[in-house]
């Protein structure tokens, strides 16, 4: 069935709805004073928000699917659940609202590594969504969404300048336990297997491009994030202070 006729739009489509519903109805919660000072910074509190809410709902889910399914781990090409297929369209559903959120913000010049990232993440997504390969492979990568829920509170802590805070320091740790576990480790994982698919024109192949361009930015933002937390004295004064992914 070709694609534009799968019965997986509407999945995707409703998951797309659900995020920019949810995006208007956090909009209406009160602002730190610091944050409402700031359109900028209004609208980056605002995008966080939704990401904090994908990552717990995306970050429990995925490592629930592979509980129970744990041939997801062994099997990444051919292994299929229900509740994993499921998750796929839903996070494919965020990264399409957070495309068009950053699009029609414009924000598009100060987050164009995440547009990158976004474009990416969803080529991955619709192989399991509209060819049913590689299910596995998208719960796996989700797994980093585990680790992006400390990522978040640290970038909406250093938005509200409230990086003096115990629980800042004390997320920082956390944060970088949680980027080894949750973000390289499973990373490194798939690009182990998925260099089995070098020289071969499948989608196997599409997606090790794919995977590692998306190994490139990681170890790009964590250096960064080292930077930032543990050696703030080497980041550059003048960063660019729209820079979405460096905060």
């Amino acid at each position: 069935m070709p694609p534009l006729l799968h019965p997986a739009l509407p999945l995707l489509l409703g998951a797309t709805l659900t995020f920019r519903a949810l995006r208007r109805a956090l909009s209406r919660l009160p602002l730190p004073e610091h944050v409402r000072a700031d359109p900028l910074r209004t609208w980056r509190w605002h995008n966080l928000l939704v990401s904090f809410a994908h990552s717990i709902v995306s970050g429990v889910w995925a490592v629930l699917c592979l509980w129970q399914t744990p041939e997801m781990l062994v099997e990444i090409e051919t292994a299929w659940s229900l509740s994993g297929y499921l998750l796929a369209c839903f996070s494919a559903g965020y990264f399409i609202h957070d495309t068009v959120d950053i699009v029609i913000s414009r924000q598009t010049r100060a987050s164009w590594e995440y547009l990158v990232h976004h474009v990416m993440a969803l080529g991955a997504f619709f192989a399991g969504i509209f060819w049913n390969s590689f299910v596995g492979g998208g719960v796996l990568t989700l797994l980093v969404e585990v680790s992006n829920i400390f990522l978040t509170i640290r970038m909406m802590m250093k938005i509200n300048n409230a990086q003096h805070l115990l629980l800042y320091r004390v997320n920082k740790y956390v944060n970088l336990v949680m980027y080894f576990l949750f973000r390289l480790a499973p990373q490194a994982y798939l690009t182990h297997f998925f260099l089995r698919y070098l020289g071969q024109r499948t989608l196997g192949t599409f997606l090790l491009g794919n995977l590692l361009m998306l190994d490139i930015m990681i170890l790009i933002y964590f250096s960064r994030l080292l930077r930032s937390d543990f050696c703030p004295g080497r980041v550059p004064s003048q960063q660019h202070k729209d820079k979405f992914l460096t905060e």
